[in-house]
């Protein structure tokens, strides 16, 4: 299940814009895929971002993984309960398990995100 209020990236990380904030995390489908998550490496807040470029790691039972910003911005916040918590990317990957936010500062980046039908065609390629 895609959810419709979100952008999505060919990564697959997902996007919750609201105004010029942007929450991240990656899709239940890249959750699966990965299996069970035990560790999860994000950047400090205040660190700067561009579309595209790596901002942290996940590391699961099967493999690590790098996570990609979709959006340029600086980092305004991230989720601390991962750190202890990882398991939450797996169980509610478009809730509880978000990674950062952030301040966006090029809301054009958005166009080029994948919206709900175009991300789960990708999925369904997969």
């Amino acid at each position: 299940m895609v959810p419709e209020d979100l952008r999505y990236t060919k990564d697959h990380e997902w996007v919750r814009l609201a105004g010029d904030e942007a929450t991240v995390g990656i899709t239940a489908f890249a959750a699966e895929q990965l299996g069970d998550i035990v560790f999860v490496e994000l950047p400090a807040s205040g660190r700067s971002l561009q579309a595209a470029a790596t901002f942290g790691v996940v590391e699961s039972v099967k493999a690590v993984s790098d996570l990609f910003s979709p959006l340029s911005g600086e980092v305004i916040e991230v989720n601390a309960d991962l750190a202890s918590q990882p398991e939450l990317v797996n169980t509610d990957p478009f809730g509880a398990g978000w990674m950062l936010k952030l301040k966006v500062t090029d809301a054009a980046e958005a166009d080029a995100l994948l919206d709900p039908a175009a991300y789960d065609k990708l999925i369904a390629e997969a």
